[in-house]
């Protein structure tokens, strides 16, 4: 069950870092790697849709941190 969560907490973690930064910048920084718009259809479409996808993978991220904080879930 604990290894199950800590592998369910790592991949949330990857999808919130990549969602990050995907995001589209004001310069062509960091957001200029990939071309989100092409995944979701339009610009706008594509910040909706990453915005959406950062935002979810942030709650199970939270959710397991709370989870594996819990010492009877941690000690089994």
């Amino acid at each position: 069950m604990k290894t199950t969560l800590y592998i369910i907490q790592f991949l949330a973690s990857m999808a919130v870092i990549l969602s990050v930064l995907l995001h589209p910048a004001k310069t062509m920084g960091m957001g200029g790697l990939g071309s989100p718009s092409e995944l979701f259809g339009s610009q706008k479409g594509a910040e909706d849709g990453l915005n959406r996808i950062t935002a979810i993978s942030a709650t199970i991220w939270a959710v397991l941190a709370v989870l594996l904080s819990i010492p009877a879930i941690v000690n089994q």
